[in-house]
């Protein structure tokens, strides 16, 4: 940034320095030629910017402050250029041209890096000698490295544009005279507003309600997306603007202040909420063009530590920093979404007037407490929500049973009521009418038109009103609560939302392909309650520090009682949440193959209905996180890990009895070689050992007994076999080459640099010396690698790797300095080693966690081997940028690693495997914090 250069605070003075330089230099050489006056107005350009960006990140001035002195400087700017342009070239003075500013430039706030948009008014069809000039003026700006969009119209051209379009009568709403003839523009403004008046507001009113759904759909419907878009989001500046937009088409207001004068429309409260929420954004969005150089609206991860940090938001207890600011962000954006909903059916009601009530509402409804109105649902006079605040849950049952919609002044009631719900807790009879929005009616698949579980529904308007934080008061501390990673897109209020939802789904059936065991077992629990109300406190002691499960358990025995639940159920209930992680992490973390691992499982779940619910919890909580997260292979391994426990619940086969299930493993293979001569079969059953025969189904024995017949027909030293499998959502690669240590890092390395991301491994050592290894693949996007040139490079590449002709860690770091990009390394996942003796009976369990990278699995498994370790197996799991490996080993004597001294060198080479020594923080730039000085008005 330039050394800020002293600049009068006053636009007309800051100016005049302006008029001042182009003055010295017509006395110097007597005439301006162009190159001098782009070079002073390039020069005062700078100044204004170093000063605006020097007056925000030191003097501390909000970003609302910020935006409008630099409008206000920019006034200056073009007011110059017009008399420079009419009065000190050959172009001669035009008198009929006004120059208009329009958007938000016309609002007289600019961001840094925004456009400019520009107005050049006539009063009929311009002359040659005003296109002279404007055209001039244009290149002028362009010159300077200013973004201008521009229209040159009459003013009977701007009323019939304006009256055909939308946006270009929202554009003339914002019009603000410049320079030029100002008679000429307030004849225009007049004009306008009568033609505006004329049309009506209602047309004005549905396009910009159209507009913005358009727009909530394209950047997102809830306010509550990670990586938010500060302008075009949902909550964001454009959502203000819109209502900005539309108090001016009806009132011809400029600011909150004037509403609430107004007096029925917005109260003084509201509107200073509102003013706080305009002045927080304008100060984020100024952060965020200086922080990224340019027009960037979208605040992503690796900004948001930069911009929190700038704006003065610290560690806090064990809340960081970056979070404290996203929370205070997107409970911001909240309250927007909540000012929509208040003001803007107060604005339709004076613009059109009062509703028009049904003539005929029926009794029940009547004595209910509700009428109908525009074939929507409002309180009755005498019995609204600051009255009987049970009616606002009442009013969402009959909205369900009824299938009507809320009114929009019903909604903005229940805002404005949403503090009286503190006075219905303990109160049962709102307890059950809040359980059954939640858990609705049980859906009958076999009878058309039957109830639809849509509890989400009902919870998304609880939560937004407000109402819900005041009912609970532990959902209140999760509500905004971002988790700073690439895992979660949401907050945590809006995942659990979500989560029920998928719930929601899976009763209905609409997940039957995507998810078959869990939409099949949900039709068949017998305590669907316990379900849901485990669904919705799930994550409810998130942010709290320590084991959010067992915390969030002691908090379900809380809830449960005041919301009418039995001892029995509360007790599920609190299981389930401190249990609603353990089926995923066995199943993408440990060895399922394991007996131990099934006997551990069930021992901790001990009862098939408890079974059912988690797998149906795990489910709907995975497919809540994110689209990206639930896929072929995760559902896969749920689905065995659920098969394989409830069949041990059943009292079936004991997973103990090892020498069985591998007796029927070769029998079942050798039904499928039906064409092998028996000595054939009885080679192939000799080169496994126990653990192979347990790890695969009898197909893929099958094809892995071709692959090692035709090796040894070969005398092949190396053969690669892939297989898609689309059902999995996954690639399998299997290598048969001569076992060493070290081998699978090098197998690992060139699947990395091929671009395959390996989500699972089995290592098997024959009995003949030789290695059986089996990778599971996607791609990086989590597809299947399935493209046949990525197939054939992938096997070269594999067969580079272990002659040592391939240089796998220069390969993997170029790989990483493609995939990698800077957004994802602002998320800091500190690297972290578990060793685990108890898991397996048989092996040590290595559990390491640390950034997700290209050649990660090479590194920790190359360090492993370095121990003088064997891998048995690996489980590799990756939760955004976060990489969860688990590796089962033996040491050179196939025991476990017990002995200390030999656990403490193990430790420390993992721990140095996660770092990647490409990683480079770049240095935040923080500003002095100093108390902000509030705008004025907004």
């Amino acid at each position: 940034m330039l050394t800020p250069i002293p600049l009068p605070r006053a636009p007309e003075a800051a100016a005049s320095l302006l008029s001042d330089a182009l003055a010295g230099i017509a006395e110097e050489s007597g005439t301006i030629s162009r190159e001098a006056a782009v070079g002073a107005f390039r020069r005062h350009l700078a100044r204004i910017q170093s000063y605006v960006q020097h007056a925000f990140e030191h003097e501390q001035i909000t970003g609302l402050q910020a935006a409008r002195l630099l409008g206000a400087l920019i006034d200056g700017v073009v007011a110059a250029l017009f008399e420079h342009s009419t009065t000190q070239t050959d172009l001669g003075f035009v008198e009929n041209l006004s120059v208009a500013a329009t958007g938000g430039y016309g609002r007289g706030v600019l961001a840094p890096f925004s456009d400019i948009d520009l107005l050049f008014l006539t009063a009929e069809d311009p002359t040659p000698e005003t296109l002279r000039v404007v055209e001039y003026m244009l290149y002028f700006l362009w010159d300077l490295g200013l973004k201008v969009g521009h229209a040159t119209r009459s003013i009977g051209d701007c009323l019939i544009e304006g009256g055909k379009d939308t946006t270009i009568r929202t554009a003339l709403l914002d019009a603000r005279f410049l320079t030029g003839n100002k008679t000429l523009f307030g004849d225009f403004h007049r004009r306008f507003r009568a033609a505006c008046k004329e049309a009506g507001a209602a047309e004005y009113i549905a396009a910009k309600q159209a507009e913005r759904a358009l727009r909530h759909r394209r950047y997102g419907e809830s306010p509550f997306v990670v990586e938010p878009n500060v302008k075009e989001g949902r909550g964001g500046l454009r959502d203000l603007q819109t209502l900005y937009w539309i108090a001016r088409y009806v009132f011809d207001t400029q600011t909150m202040g004037e509403l609430a004068d107004l007096g029925g429309i917005l109260t003084q409260q509201e509107a200073r909420h509102g003013r706080r929420a305009w002045e927080f954004l304008w100060t984020v969005r100024f952060h965020l063009h200086y922080v990224a150089g340019r027009a960037e609206e979208r605040l992503t991860f690796d900004l948001q530590p930069v911009v929190g940090a700038r704006m003065g938001y610290t560690r806090h207890g064990r809340q960081d920093g970056v979070e404290r600011f996203m929370r205070h962000y997107f409970l911001t954006a909240r309250e927007i979404a909540r000012l929509t909903r208040i003001l803007e059916p107060a604005i339709l009601r004076s613009a059109l007037g009062p509703p028009a009530l049904e003539a005929e509402t029926d009794n029940a409804l009547l004595s209910a407490g509700f009428v109908l109105a525009e074939g929507q649902l409002l309180p009755i006079a005498g019995r609204d929500f600051d009255a009987e605040p049970i009616q606002m849950l009442r009013i969402l049952q009959v909205a369900r049973d009824r299938g009507l919609e809320l009114h929009p002044l019903a909604i903005r009631s229940f805002i404005q009521n949403e503090r009286r719900a503190v006075s219905l807790r303990g109160d049962l009879k709102a307890a059950a009418i809040f359980m059954d929005l939640l858990c609705g009616k049980e859906p009958d698949r076999h009878r058309p038109g039957g109830p639809h579980p849509d509890g989400a529904r009902w919870l998304g308007i609880l939560n937004e009103t407000g109402f819900f934080g005041r009912y609970l008061p532990d959902w209140a501390r999760i509500v905004g609560q971002m988790q700073f990673d690439t895992y979660h897109i949401f907050t945590v209020d809006e995942h659990t939302i979500e989560a029920v939802r998928v719930l929601n789904k899976l009763e209905r059936g609409e997940l039957a392909e995507v998810a078959p065991i869990a939409s099949e077992l949900v039709d068949n629990v017998q305590s669907r309650r316990s379900l849901y109300l485990a669904m919705l406190l799930h994550d409810i002691a998130k942010g709290r520090g320590g084991d959010h499960s067992a915390l969030g358990a002691e908090v379900a025995l809380e809830v449960g009682p005041a919301l009418g639940m039995t001892d029995e159920e509360t007790e599920t209930v609190s299981w389930l949440v401190l249990h609603h992680l353990l089926m995923s992490a066995t199943a993408f973390k440990r060895d399922i193959d394991d007996p131990k691992t099934i006997l551990d499982l069930a021992d901790t779940i001990q009862s098939p209905e408890r079974l059912r619910l988690l797998l149906i919890l795990t489910v709907a909580d995975m497919r809540a996180v994110s689209s990206k997260v639930w896929n072929g292979w995760k559902a896969t391994l749920l689905r065995e890990l659920y098969s394989r426990v409830a069949e041990v619940l059943a009292g079936g086969l004991a997973t103990t009895e090892r020498d069985v299930r591998v007796a029927r493993a070769k029998q079942a293979v050798e039904a499928l070689l039906i064409d092998w001569a028996p000595e054939e079969i009885e080679h192939f059953a000799g080169l496994g050992y126990a653990g192979y025969w347990l790890s695969f189904d009898p197909e893929t024995h099958a094809r892995h007994a071709r692959l090692i017949r035709d090796a040894e027909h070969r005398k092949s030293p190396l053969t690669v076999d892939t297989q898609p499998l689309p059902a999995r959502a996954v690639t399998e690669v299997t290598v048969y080459c001569a076992d060493y240590a070290g081998l699978f890092s090098k197998i690992s390395g060139a699947l990395a640099v091929a671009g395959a991301s390996i989500v699972d491994a089995r290592i098997h050592t024959m009995t003949n010396g030789m290695a059986l290894d089996t990778f599971w693949i996607q791609d990086t996007a989590g597809g299947t690698f399935d493209a046949p040139h990525r197939l054939a490079r992938l096997s070269v590449l594999i067969e580079q790797a272990l002659s040592g002709r391939l240089r796998l860690s220069t390969e993997i770091r170029r790989v990483s300095k493609v995939l990698l990009g800077r957004r994802m390394q602002a998320i800091h996942v500190p690297p972290r080693v578990v060793i685990d003796n108890r898991a397996s009976n048989t092996h040590t369990v290595l559990e390491v966690n640390g950034r997700d990278r290209p050649g990660l699995l090479h590194d920790v498994t190359a360090a492993i081997s370095d121990q003088g370790l064997q891998i048995a197996s690996a489980h590799v799991t990756t939760y955004g940028v976060r990489a969860v490996d688990v590796f089962y080993v033996k040491d050179v004597f196939g025991l476990k690693i017990e002995n200390e001294r030999k656990l403490q060198p193990l430790r420390k080479a993992l721990l140095l495997a996660l770092n990647n020594p490409d990683d480079v923080t770049p240095p935040v730039t923080v500003p002095p914090v100093r108390k902000l000085k509030r705008a004025a008005s907004a």
